[in-house]
């Protein structure tokens, strides 16, 4: 019961007391159904793990362990007349779901579109007439992520440049593998020195406790974050030129287009977010529209050119782009929300701050939040250190930031870019290929930390 009860300290809560329902909420944590929800938790996470051996697409022993984990809370809370608190926190947790879900298929929608109109088949034939070797291209899609993320968010980026290394690595595994790799390590540490690079610090800014250009003081520590496993992977890359067919591949009518839309729609997201202060899914929604607008005038006007090529007279279709989203990821983070959601519910949420925050101390605390980032995805433990608040330094906070999101990056399953880019790299990028590099990952996560406590000690 014991080592249930750590066990529980590693799944950090995104909902647990709310406030507005504190009073009300029982500690469960020492009960038979506490233990019961980690260890299904525990068991849901170890069968998606090994989703590269047994096959079981990831999305299935999650739901199957958010459904169980609540229904054993909502007995429990049936049984004390209290089912409409019970109630009130899982439809909290659905509506945290639902916005990063139609984010996440907004994005997926775009690319799908791009891909249809072979802007990534396009973007392949010219990086290979440039002549890029793996090992530039490697480079060149990690620096992008890096630098991209900060202004399109570090999920949106990661899907973008894991198209390009598709497109380009063909079946070239090892390339494709460590390339999805560099790209999540690289997303996260671009995302984590901006307020709208990651929804953890989009958080921490809409929190007030950072203001806009504090988040740039992370510019360094995540600029080496990124390098630093960057330089040791680089000498696994296969020293080749993908294959060239000499082929020159136009895109298909609108694809420019699309292209433009997709980074208007990046901006009206951004934009609801940082000056109406409306959720970033909603211009994300809206950016939607645009996209299936312009697929009406296509369709409509698909005879004006169909002569100049065959291509362009395939029916364009944005509900079929829809279809073609990533789904066992989308539903992935149903149960992880879900079953973290939960396991907050029960009351991990205030024992996790009392031994951490209260005994180890903030830096230490802060250091180990980073590794259970990795373990359980960033937002929700982000959401679960500004429920604590607890009593921190700029420094501090700026540390916790950096750590929520570049530990992440230490497991496939700690970032939202990492789950999206399994789901999209089947086969090539999966979590023990990325497993192997963890050590090297971790070199650059002491090296951030030591770097941010180096440059910004005043802050401290």
């Amino acid at each position: 019961m014991k080592l249930l009860s750590i066990l529980g300290l590693l799944f950090m809560p995104m909902l647990a007391s709310a406030s507005t329902t504190a009073a009300q909420t029982l500690d469960l944590t020492t009960s038979a159904v506490g233990y019961a929800s980690i260890l299904i938790f525990v068991i849901a996470y170890l069968f998606v793990m090994a989703e590269e051996f047994t096959h079981l697409r990831k999305s299935k022993p999650v739901i199957l362990a958010a459904g169980i984990i609540w229904a054993m809370i909502g007995v429990i809370y049936a049984n004390n007349g209290m089912s409409h608190t019970a109630e009130q926190a899982v439809r909290h947790n659905l509506l945290e779901y639902s916005e990063l879900m139609l984010f996440l298929l907004v994005a997926m929608t775009y690319i799908n579109a791009m891909e249809e109109r072979l802007v990534f088949d396009a973007l392949r034939s010219w990086l290979i007439r440039k002549g890029f070797g793996f090992r530039q291209l490697f480079w060149l899609t990690g620096i992008l992520a890096f630098f991209i993320s900060p202004v399109a968010d570090n999920l949106t980026t990661a899907l973008l440049m894991c198209a390009v290394v598709m497109a380009v690595g063909g079946s070239n595994t090892k390339f494709v593998s460590l390339s999805c790799i560099n790209i999540v390590i690289a997303a996260n540490a671009g995302g984590a020195f901006s307020p709208f690079g990651d929804i953890t610090t989009l958080m921490v800014w809409q929190k007030g406790i950072v203001d806009f250009w504090g988040f740039f003081a992370l510019f360094v520590p995540a600029a080496v974050n990124f390098l630093v496993p960057s330089v040791i992977m680089h000498f696994a890359i296969p020293n080749e030129q993908p294959t060239a067919s000499g082929e020159m591949i136009h895109m298909k009518r609108g694809a420019k287009r699309i292209i433009m839309f997709f980074l208007l729609t990046i901006v009206t997201a951004v934009s609801f977010h940082n000056f109406i202060h409306l959720p970033p899914v909603i211009g994300m929604l809206t950016g939607l529209s645009y996209l299936q607008l312009f697929g009406y005038y296509i369709k409509k006007t698909q005879h004006q050119d169909a002569g100049a090529r065959m291509g362009d007279i395939v029916p364009f279709d944005v509900f079929s782009k829809i279809a073609r989203a990533e789904w066992d990821t989308l539903l992935f983070f149903y149960g992880v929300v879900l079953c973290v959601g939960g396991l907050g519910f029960l009351g991990y949420l205030s024992l996790a701050s009392e031994i951490m925050y209260n005994q180890w101390g903030a830096t230490s605390a802060n250091i180990a939040v980073g590794v259970l980032s990795a373990i359980v995805d960033n937002i929700p433990v982000m959401f679960a250190v500004l429920t604590m608040n607890p009593d921190m330094s700029q420094g501090q906070w700026l540390l916790v930031t950096l750590t929520a999101g570049v530990g992440g990056s230490l497991l496939s399953i700690g970032s939202a870019a990492g789950v999206a880019l399994m789901g999209q790299a089947r086969g090539k990028y999966t979590f023990f290929g990325h497993l192997k590099w963890a050590p090297v990952i971790a070199l650059g996560y002491v090296a951030s930390i030591w770097v941010h406590m180096w440059i910004n000690s005043s802050m401290f």
